[in-house]
């Protein structure tokens, strides 16, 4: 079992914070510009701060799961090979 992981180029690392520092400044703009009062755009900019959080556990929790199946696997697949060893020793007495 050959678990290969290609890391991601420099460009692309630079291009995700790029997009996410514009698409945040673009927000702040959007909400600074926004006719409403303090209220509104207070109430606003928890409910994006709390989205962009929540963003970041649900991504990170997902991405946990799927790294512990992996390993879960991964003892599962070494208990099996250690088996068919064992037998294929056996078998050969």
């Amino acid at each position: 079992m050959n678990d290969s992981f290609q890391k991601h180029s420099s460009s692309w690392v630079s291009f995700s914070y790029i997009s996410f520092g514009s698409a945040a400044f673009m927000l702040a703009l959007g909400l600074y510009m926004m006719p409403l009062d303090l209220w509104g755009k207070g109430y606003l900019a928890m409910g994006i701060l709390m989205l962009v959080q929540t963003t970041v556990n649900i991504t990170k929790t997902l991405r946990d799961n799927a790294e512990s199946e992996k390993l879960i696997r991964k003892v599962e697949d070494a208990r099996t090979e250690k088996l068919l060893v064992k037998f294929n020793r056996s078998d050969e007495d």
